[in-house]
């Protein structure tokens, strides 16, 4: 059944992508993958095919536009995920769950009463569910790169990336001036997440930042002093590769390392800096000589592969200096995509702040000092959440992120 033409033309579109990119990604899987959990501290895979229809169904159908569903069970089961959390895994059993073919039957009744209101729905909730859809779509990438390469498919050439090269850039300081950051959004009926609201303004002092995000090769240098390999690396036969998503390939020293915020701190205190703060994190992104903020960290430009990678432009990191178009206005590159990075700031509320109704636990489960703020995105954001006030979060030890950092010296400022 086609989706209606009420929605603006551009909304429509994402929605209709979305739903090609996660049907996609499910197909990566080979079907003896469905019912395994490739990080122990989330759901089975099978949980995530019913988990993206259902969130809809029950936000646009049932919650947005009272039509009662005809299978509250299975609702119940798909509707919620799980914070990462080591010290508490789940304990579900392959019998709680649907047959594959029960599961996607149930997709299907999802998408179809979704398609029956979505003309109906208020677009503030169409949005949310969209977003939601797209953020998924990285967690689960990231969740199959942990599958043996044995049960993914390379469908062709196009999915599998080149590699990097073997050396890695010096990475240079660029000074940013004192300034002023904007966080957060303010109340004038733009869509954003509960923690996006609540805008402030913060002075930042002068500081120094990296260039480019840390690289593999530097953080080699720091795991040939002692310190762990990360989890994306792996040693064979005295080498160390790369874990890609599809193979693994000889450690490309100028991609960015991705490592846990506590891993990012530890490397950033060993060369004696520090990670930036959010407020840090955007003066350096968004911020300008002349004190005006720019939409994108390049300017006002949407954005577009050559700004960087990000919106599914590859399954796995590029160069650090592979797109200097994407500059900010102080010459720091790759503020945007190419991996997440980690802030020194615990993820809470700004000023003001109120849960959506809809959705009350979106961020204030998380307000508990063990999660870290990130910011910018990863080849695997889509480009609705480059937006400036889009917050990301994880615990500081969770390992299996997109998500790499720079470091920063405010002494030398």
């Amino acid at each position: 059944m086609p989706l209606v033409e009420a929605l603006p033309g551009k909304l429509l579109s994402e929605i209709e992508s979305a739903r090609r990119e996660s049907d996609r990604l499910f197909k990566i899987l080979k079907p003896e993958a469905l019912y395994e959990r490739p990080i122990a501290e989330r759901h089975r895979v099978v949980f995530y095919i019913g988990h993206l229809d259902s969130f809809d169904a029950i936000q646009i159908a049932r919650e947005g536009m009272g039509r009662k569903s005809p299978n509250p069970t299975l609702d119940a089961l798909f509707q919620a995920g799980i914070d990462p959390d080591s010290a508490h895994l789940p304990t579900d059993t392959l019998a709680d769950w649907p047959s594959l073919n029960q599961t996607r039957d149930y997709v299907n009744q999802c998408r179809k009463r979704v398609d029956e209101v979505l003309d109906q729905a208020p677009e503030e909730t169409v949005l949310m569910a969209l977003e939601h859809r797209q953020m998924h779509l990285e967690t689960l990438a990231y969740m199959f790169h942990n599958f043996k390469y044995e049960l993914k498919n390379c469908f062709s050439a196009t999915l599998c990336n080149d590699a990097g090269t073997s050396t890695s850039p010096t990475n240079e300081w660029r000074d940013i001036p004192a300034g002023e950051a904007v966080l957060g959004l303010r109340e004038d009926g733009r869509f954003g997440w509960d923690n996006e609201f609540g805008q402030i303004r913060r002075h930042v002092p002068a500081f120094r930042i990296q260039c480019y995000k840390v690289t593999n090769g530097d953080y080699l240098r720091f795991v040939q002093e002692g310190a762990a390999m990360p989890h994306f690396w792996i040693r064979r036969n005295g080498r160390i590769f790369y874990r890609g998503m599809f193979e693994e390939i000889s450690l490309p020293l100028d991609w960015p390392v991705y490592v846990s915020q506590q891993e990012a701190a530890d490397y950033a205190k060993w060369i004696g800096t520090r990670l930036p703060t959010e407020e840090e994190f955007h003066r350096a992104a968004y911020g300008t000589q002349q004190e005006s903020a720019r939409k994108y960290p390049w300017g006002e430009e949407p954005p577009a592969w050559r700004h960087g990678n990000f919106d599914f432009k590859r399954w796995d990191p590029e160069s650090v200096t592979s797109t200097p178009d994407g500059d900010s206005a102080f010459g720091v590159s790759q503020l945007v995509g190419n991996g997440w990075e980690w802030t020194s700031t615990v993820f809470g509320p700004f000023p003001g702040f109120r849960s959506r109704a809809s959705y009350p636990g979106y961020s204030a489960n998380f307000f508990d000092g063990e999660h870290n703020v990130m910011k910018g995105g990863s080849a695997r954001t889509a480009a609705r959440l480059l937006r400036p006030s889009f917050r990301n979060w994880f615990r500081r030890d969770y390992p299996y992120m997109y998500a790499g950092f720079r470091c920063v010296d405010s002494s030398a400022a």
